[in-house]
């Protein structure tokens, strides 16, 4: 029997660029207009170029790049799958990373030193990671040390962090997290002082509603075992004995794309789309992540979209390129965006065909331009606190 699609059901949408909502987390309008769509002779540019090049360049295309970009891409994934599949393809002399400044650095470490990591365009940055510099990261940890409570303070930082962090982190011998397992590695980092009943502490950097979800949502803590840490005020606007007593030390930073979704968006969802089930990030606010009916990274939205039954009604709380091709990519699924506030991940379309044209074209006349490539020590430091997360259990470590 033949089931015809449902129609998407689209909730009222602002345009990037067209509007701005004051309510959201960041209170600012969208940066500039969605780029217009690209020359078409461009695509046969790039197919042209990526012919000549052959084994020699292996493309890596982040979930959230525009669908021009996908197209030309050897793999697609979340930041850390795309960067294990460069160090597995070391063949492959050019890494083209079509996805943020963070992933092109996390690939470098990862790969041989003959391979070179190649960003389209060296702006395209992550505000996320840019809310946590190294010079305040080290501030930070110099006052907890002033604070007494350093002793008792493992680092974990989310893969969406600069290679400098990441490096911080396994100087102090924490660990890298991803979306996936980031419960595993709050419960090993706590193990390191204690176990989830003592009195250790956490700091996570640099998304504090991945930190605070996982700690409430997937640990069972308390919200009140949580404080914020804001780089910009001495003690990060803490006094001590609020240090002492937190379990969560979150440093003030998010998504600026995922921290738009509301509680009045599921709200709305759920009385315009009969039988609708929300399904967000985890980096999404706490609010909006207890009213959800499922919570997950990149990789599980799809999942959990690819496996459910044909007519089944989602609200997607994650970057607009991504929801529209699941719609593309499950018909038979009832697919919308969850915000009538349409963000697309501003720096992450910054990779667009003309940009990729150039660099593949580049490789092609014998030169490779916006290397990306990570100091060594750096890499050193940063590689012992990614490897500590490849240790821990689960076979969530290795999503």
């Amino acid at each position: 029997m033949t089931t015809t699609p449902a129609a998407p059901l689209p909730l009222p949408l602002l345009v990037l660029g067209r509007g701005r909502d004051l309510h959201s987390e960041r209170g600012v309008e969208c940066p500039g207009d969605l780029p217009a769509p690209s020359d078409p002779g461009l695509v046969e540019r790039a197919r042209a170029a990526k012919a000549a090049l052959g084994d020699k360049v292996f493309v890596l295309g982040h979930h959230y790049q525009r669908d021009e970009v996908i197209e030309f891409a050897d793999v697609t994934g979340d930041s850390f799958k795309l960067a294990k599949e460069a160090a597995a393809r070391p063949d492959a002399p050019w890494i083209v990373f079509c996805g943020v400044h963070f992933m092109a650095e996390s690939a470098d470490i990862l790969t041989s030193n003959e391979q070179t990591v190649i960003l389209p365009d060296l702006a395209a940055g992550c505000s996320m990671a840019d809310m946590a510099a190294i010079a305040q990261v080290e501030d930070c940890w110099d006052e907890l040390v002033e604070a007494g409570v350093a002793d008792a303070v493992v680092p974990v930082t989310y893969m969406n962090s600069s290679a400098a962090i990441k490096a911080f982190t396994g100087r102090h011998g924490g660990t890298v997290c991803t979306s996936s397992n980031a419960r595993t590695a709050l419960t090993w980092a706590l193990s390191e002082r204690g176990g989830l009943e003592g009195d250790g502490k956490v700091l996570f950097l640099p998304d504090q509603h991945l930190g605070r979800n996982t700690w409430a949502r997937d640990l069972g803590g308390s919200l009140d075992d949580c404080v914020v840490w804001d780089p910009h005020r001495r003690m990060g606007g803490l006094t001590v004995e609020q240090l002492r007593d937190a379990r969560m030390i979150l440093w003030r930073g998010h998504c600026s794309v995922h921290g738009r979704f509301t509680t009045e968006a599921v709200d709305a969802a759920r009385a315009t789309i009969p039988g609708v089930r929300v399904i967000v990030h985890p980096e999404c606010r706490h609010e909006v992540v207890e009213l959800a009916d499922e919570v997950g990274s990149t990789e599980k939205i799809i999942q959990t979209i690819a496996a459910a039954p044909d007519g089944t009604a989602w609200a997607v709380g994650t970057e607009l390129n991504l929801v529209q091709r699941l719609g593309q990519m499950f018909p038979a699924q009832r697919v919308t965006f969850l915000e009538k506030n349409v963000c697309y991940c501003s720096t992450m379309n910054r990779i667009d065909l003309p940009h990729l044209v150039w660099a593949l074209e580049s490789l092609v006349d014998g030169r490779v331009v916006n290397p990306v490539r990570v100091d060594e020590q750096v890499a050193a430091d940063a590689r012992v606190a990614l490897d500590q997360m490849l240790a821990l259990p689960g076979e969530t470590s290795k999503d």
